[in-house]
């Protein structure tokens, strides 16, 4: 059966995000870039973006920190890895 995909009244920009789950974005990020897309148009967002490191750049305690801010089960016995993976599948 297919799963209804409907964001909800409060997405802004259904169509952007859409497109963004396509591709394989969280719920939430998907939802907080049409948002601001919408409030700030197109343009502006995309030139803030790429501004954040890589998650591969970071220490291991940097990530255990940021998995501890996302409250990500089991962050204490992840290896470097397991962590970035983790992270980018929020």
């Amino acid at each position: 059966m297919p799963q209804d995909r409907t964001p909800g009244p409060s997405v802004k920009n259904p169509e952007q995000y859409e497109a963004l789950r396509d591709q394989g974005a969280s719920k939430e990020k998907a939802a907080r870039i049409a948002n601001a897309s919408a409030a700030e148009g197109k343009s502006t967002i995309a030139r803030r973006g790429g501004r954040a490191g890589s998650y591969d750049d970071w220490t291991v305690d940097e990530l255990r920190e940021r998995a501890a801010e996302l409250d990500i089960d089991g962050r204490s016995s992840m290896t470097k890895d397991e962590l970035v993976a983790a992270l980018r599948d929020r």
